[in-house]
């Protein structure tokens, strides 16, 4: 379980995010949504120790993680920011395999290998295991990227935002791949989303975010309706339930 209680966090004088309360249970996928600025990627940082806690508490199965040593806590939970940046002479499988750096410290056995390989075919990489990243288009990239995060073998997984650089055929199979890692492996994936079609389509939950407080959590029926979408967007959107899911149409 991550707990997140009373967060808030300023950039100098800025306000990112202000008294922050959320429990999210182990397993299931949970999506966050909101307009830009509502403070969704410092959550995730806050979550995973890439910024220091200033203000609140979090901690994920009962860990503080402002006080877990790094190595621990990376076992714990795998972060895939927006702005990863990796070496252009890398092969699809290193990059994968620095997902095990947190277990090893860069020392691979047999096991790690395995893991290697699994994350490899979880997300479709299997006919570019061995070519160099700079020769990848930037959705390739991103799919080996989540990899890499995967193959960290945590339970909690915090995507920032991947499908950005993603087509709409590959933007389904990674959320339909997250989707089978959480029913399948009992994984918990907490993922910033622009798409909220997509949240509707494969998440359990999705917390909206406005101005850096959560504004409505439930699941995909109770937030994507007209009058929340309003309240989070600030403007009037057409809801339809195709096949018992709520779908986006367009702007009313």
């Amino acid at each position: 379980m991550i707990r997140i209680e009373n967060v808030s966090f300023k950039h100098r004088t800025t306000p990112i995010l202000t008294d922050v309360s959320l429990t999210i249970p182990k397993g299931g996928v949970v999506a966050l949504i909101g307009p830009n600025g509502a403070g969704k990627s410092s959550l995730l940082s806050l979550v995973a120790r890439l910024q220091p806690l200033q203000a609140g508490a979090i901690d994920i199965d009962g860990l503080p993680v402002d006080t877990t040593p790094g190595r621990e806590l990376a076992r714990v939970v795998a972060i895939l920011r927006q702005d990863t940046t990796v070496a252009s002479r890398l092969k699809v499988r290193e990059l994968v395999g620095f997902g095990r750096f947190p277990h090893g410290r860069g020392r691979l056995i047999e096991a790690d290998h395995a893991i290697i390989d699994a994350a490899i075919a979880q997300f479709d990489l299997a006919d570019l295991a061995d070519r160099f990243i700079e020769t990848l288009s930037g959705g390739q990239r991103q799919r080996a990227l989540v990899a890499m995060a995967f193959a960290q073998g945590t339970d909690y997984l915090l995507l920032d935002e991947p499908l950005n650089n993603l087509d709409m055929y590959y933007a389904r199979e990674l959320m339909r791949s997250l989707r089978s890692v959480a029913d399948g492996k009992g994984k918990t994936v907490v993922i910033v989303l622009h798409d909220i079609n997509q949240a509707s389509a494969h998440a359990d939950r999705i917390v909206a975010m406005k101005g850096g407080r959560v504004v409505a959590d439930g699941t995909p029926a109770e937030i994507l309706t007209p009058e929340t979408l309003e309240a989070v967007f600030g403007f009037r959107m057409r809801v339809e339930t195709i096949a018992d899911k709520p779908f986006v149409l367009h702007q009313l």
